[in-house]
């Protein structure tokens, strides 16, 4: 009890300084001589849209049924028979009307994901997709890291250092504007594949260090009972060792997350080449900045908290 009343002090210390940071924030803020237009964020996220009812042959407007501000047109030509809901304000036809293939009926109203819902999407397959890739490409590596073989340790050795010794940017244009230019390949998979072998060749280091922190008699008992190299490693060594490297694994994978806002430069509409679009058309900085940030956050914050909960249910077992 005791020691749970001594930490209300730093609780207060803490709570004035958040509260000290936010109003120092909202001070500066309001001496900036700009208009916020909050006031326009929504349609970025979701927005509602009238989309042109065709009809898809010539044939004769049969009926027309309105009810509660939509209007059911029925095309009918022979055994052909279509039924289009618009809307009775956007009514275009009238009945017994003939229309020919492609003649707009009238409009629908419905919503759509906005640029930054898409640009979202993106960022989160084109992640998901490179981590995938990377823990495999880094699993890899890091095992002919500590390889006996001088050539195996030699070229993952090679790989490593010069991955990690380039910037991840320079590595995105190679891989589109040189690689993707002799092999044919879409900006897509130039940037998953960048992504890819850039987080591959941290993984790999994380994986080597986990590996050599179990002791070596984990090893000398696995093969004193008669278990071969690959069983001792698969079944003995890594089972051990994913639970020690899980949290810098993660924060790899939060960083790409992260990192993967660079392939916006060769043209791929992740969240932030959606985030600059948008500014460019309605010069709305401050607020597609802050959303995009706070994007990111959520998605980092989700993440670290799965993180979190595996590392729990793995210390269970310990």
């Amino acid at each position: 009890m005791k020691a749970t009343h001594n930490t209300w002090p730093w609780k207060l210390l803490l709570a004035v300084i958040l509260i000290g940071g936010a109003a120092g924030t909202w001070g500066a803020v309001a001496k900036i001589d700009y208009q916020w237009r909050w006031n326009r964020v929504p349609q970025y996220f979701v927005y509602v849209a009238e989309e042109a009812q065709k009809t898809p042959f010539n044939g004769k407007v049969s009926s027309i049924v309105k009810k509660n501000g939509d209007a059911v047109v029925t095309v009918a030509s022979g055994s052909q028979r279509v039924e289009l809901t618009v809307t009775a304000d956007s009514l275009k036809v009238t009945e017994n009307e003939d229309i020919f293939s492609g003649d707009t009926v009238g409009f629908a109203k419905g919503w759509h994901l906005g640029p930054l819902m898409y640009g979202l999407w993106t960022t989160l397959w084109i992640s998901a997709v490179s981590s995938v890739f990377g823990l495999i490409f880094g699993l890899v590596a890091g095992l002919a890291r500590v390889s006996k073989n001088y050539t195996i340790r030699g070229l993952a050795i090679t790989y490593v250092e010069f991955i990690r010794g380039t910037p991840l940017l320079v590595q995105i244009f190679i891989a589109y504007f040189l690689l993707g230019t002799v092999f044919n390949l879409s900006r897509n998979v130039c940037g998953v594949g960048a992504l890819s072998l850039f987080v591959g060749a941290y993984v790999a280091e994380i994986v080597r260090a986990g590996i050599q922190s179990i002791s070596k008699g984990q090893t000398e008992a696995a093969r004193s009972l008669g278990m071969t190299k690959f069983q001792t490693m698969w079944d003995v060594i890594l089972p051990q060792a994913f639970k020690r490297i899980l949290p810098p694994l993660a924060g790899t994978f939060i960083s790409l997350i992260k990192d993967s806002s660079l392939v916006s430069v060769i043209a791929i509409t992740d969240l932030t080449k959606s985030g600059r679009e948008i500014i460019t058309s309605t010069f709305a900085t401050f607020e597609v900045w802050i959303l995009v940030a706070v994007m990111y956050l959520l998605v980092t914050s989700l993440l670290s908290q799965l993180v979190f909960y595996m590392e729990r249910r793995l210390a269970v077992s310990d």
